[in-house]
């Protein structure tokens, strides 16, 4: 049966409620749109832990920055239709910018401490927009597990604090980063390169797993591995590096040596365009 459309809050969250009344498990998975296959992992992962799945499709504007591609985000709507028609989703909320904030965005949510490092340091305001749509997603469709790619693996930290901290009462799942054969991870940005940039940016996921080959290998010291995935970067002539960082995985501060609890994180830009790509190191 094809997924119902709503736009409407109101119906949204009335929906859902009738769901739970009866006993139903509310899966929700928010996106922006411009669907690929790690989104549809995350939908697949829903429709199979959960009796009713809601997918989002909203480009929320409080999360890009004034310099940011907004204006330019790939938006498909209709073939986002059409991919989650094949997957058994039970909803899909798309939203207004006027029905989500309809008297502005004046209330923001102050994100937690975990939002400091890396992504917030280099894009100031963006998990106060994160933690806000999230938040007010959370109040329209109160579902029993939310779903999240690693890929953005700050955000989905900031999630889970946000959670806790405030008792929300749903499960967070974070779902594995789905790559293409050359290991370059999925992302609807990924559609902004050109052919050239395309083979360039695969050297993201090469230096990060190259992180992780050295310390299956024994290296321990992050300087050392730090130094590898940058040269790694370099070679492609990678120009623009946010960071490359080995981190906490919980509170994502900055470790001297690789533990089970390291993860490898990178943000760069190739021509362009600014990617993110992370690896666990366990």
């Amino acid at each position: 049966m094809a997924p119902v459309i709503i736009s409407d809050p109101s119906q949204m969250l009335a929906l859902v409620e009738d769901q739970k009344r009866v006993g139903k498990r509310v899966g929700l998975v928010p996106t922006m749109g411009a669907l690929h296959a790690g989104h549809l992992s995350l939908v697949e992962r829903a429709t199979n832990h959960t009796d009713f799945t809601v997918v989002t499709i909203f480009v929320n504007p409080t999360q890009f920055g004034p310099n940011e591609d907004l204006d330019k985000y790939p938006r498909n709507l209709q073939q986002d239709l059409r991919l989650l028609s094949a997957c058994n989703v039970d909803v899909i909320f798309t939203p207004t910018v006027e029905a989500m904030y309809p008297t502005g965005a004046s209330t923001r949510i102050v994100p937690p401490e975990v939002a400091r490092p890396l992504e917030g340091e280099i894009r100031p305001k963006h998990f106060e927009g994160v933690a806000t749509i999230v938040l007010k997603l959370f109040h329209l469709i109160p579902a029993d597990i939310g779903f999240f790619g690693q890929k953005d693996y700050q955000q989905t930290r900031v999630i889970g604090q946000m959670v806790e901290d405030l008792n929300i009462p749903i499960e967070v799942q974070v779902c594995p980063i789905i790559r293409e054969d050359d290991g370059l991870a999925l992302s609807s940005r990924n559609a902004y390169l050109s052919d050239t940039e395309r083979l360039q940016a695969v050297a993201l996921s090469k230096a990060l797993f190259c992180i992780q080959r050295m310390v299956q290998e024994g290296e321990r010291n992050s300087n050392a591995l730090l130094e590898t995935a940058k040269q790694t970067l370099a070679d492609a002539s990678i120009g623009q590096i946010d960071y490359v960082a080995l981190v906490d995985k919980h509170d994502l501060s900055p470790v001297q040596r690789v533990d089970s609890k390291t993860i490898a994180v990178a943000a760069v830009y190739v021509g362009k365009t600014r990617l993110i790509d992370n690896v666990f190191l366990s």
